[in-house]
């Protein structure tokens, strides 16, 4: 583990443990350390200590190191990412079974609500605290503190946590004491954005074809019945061709695929998402892999037929 600062020892009670460290977590946790908190970084690959210690963060390869932090926050992609860290791996404990009694484990990554149930029912048996906080927002949000936290957990959990949201979002919004709730909520939420950016891109693509410009339509649009920060954000992006990545497609796959799961199991079709999730495929079968959600523009402008739609300063991917 590198060392910490100098006043400050990297095991203190108050210490801030946190796990997942790529574009929206890193950008998260320097956050933290800016609003005064000691954060613990763990982390799986040593070629990043040096990235993340420029940060402020304490750094360490051995989880074991955050088991006497008294929040643990892990920002990590998926179901099996979360199970690994929270539940343990073959000869690794995870965090239910490292954390002290009364300790937190702070989960604000997007996953099921089934994973959240497993998660909240195991840190109980363990005397732990455990609170789901997704967020909306990307990486550049993160970057300056203008996340939304949708929160839910134990009413004395989410209280010692407040600290730690002020110092990553502009606004936390309470869901309810179950966890999942706020999951459901996130991957609700997200599902809506992906079905906005499909309609958004299928209205440009034909806008496109017609011979016109786009952007006059959008901004109209979003200027009048559509001025939702979605549309107002993501319409110019795909107006302006901009598919750098941020939310990649893979990810946002995901999201879809656990919302249709979500519906499924409620009996509540969602036929619109249905249509979102196969351009979403195609997406990533063309090699769009590493492209923002956004990309879904560049899809509907290729099936109509248009040529030349990927800006200039936009690298190709690699097949």
């Amino acid at each position: 583990m590198t060392s910490a600062p100098a006043n400050d020892h990297p095991h203190q009670q108050s210490d801030v443990g946190f796990i997942g460290l790529g574009r929206m977590g890193g950008a998260m946790a320097a956050n933290l350390v800016a609003a005064g908190h000691h954060v613990v970084a763990y982390i799986r690959n040593p070629d990043q200590a040096d990235r993340l210690s420029a940060l402020g963060l304490g750094v360490t390869t051995d989880i074991a190191d955050l088991f006497e932090c008294g929040i643990v926050i892990s920002m990590l992609p998926d179901d099996d990412a979360v199970r690994d860290v929270a539940l343990g791996r073959a000869g690794v404990k995870g965090l239910a079974q490292g954390l002290k009694p009364g300790a937190i484990h702070l989960c604000m990554s997007t996953i099921s609500t089934a994973m959240a149930s497993r998660l909240a029912s195991e840190h109980a048996r363990q005397g732990q605290g455990y609170v789901a906080a997704p967020v909306f927002g990307n990486p550049d949000a993160a970057k300056q503190r203008q996340l939304y936290i949708i929160a839910a957990g134990a009413a004395d959990d989410l209280k010692r946590c407040q600290p730690l949201f002020d110092g990553i979002g502009q606004q936390t919004l309470p869901v309810g004491a179950e966890p999942w709730h706020a999951n459901l909520v996130k991957l609700t939420g997200n599902m809506m954005t992906a079905t906005a950016l499909e309609m958004m891109s299928e209205a440009v693509a034909l806008f496109l074809k017609r011979g016109l410009d786009p952007k006059s339509f959008i901004d109209i649009m979003t200027g009048t019945m559509f001025g939702g920060r979605a549309h107002r954000i993501y319409g110019d992006k795909i107006v302006k061709r901009s598919y750098a990545a941020g939310f990649v497609m893979p990810l946002v796959l995901k999201d879809v695929r656990l919302a249709l799961a979500e519906a499924e199991a409620a009996g509540a079709p969602m036929p619109s998402v249905n249509v979102v999730h196969d351009r979403l495929v195609t997406g990533i079968a063309r090699g769009y892999d590493d492209l923002d959600w956004t990309a879904l523009g560049l899809i509907a402008a290729e099936e109509a037929g248009i040529g030349s739609v990927r800006s200039p300063a936009e690298p190709m991917p690699a097949h």
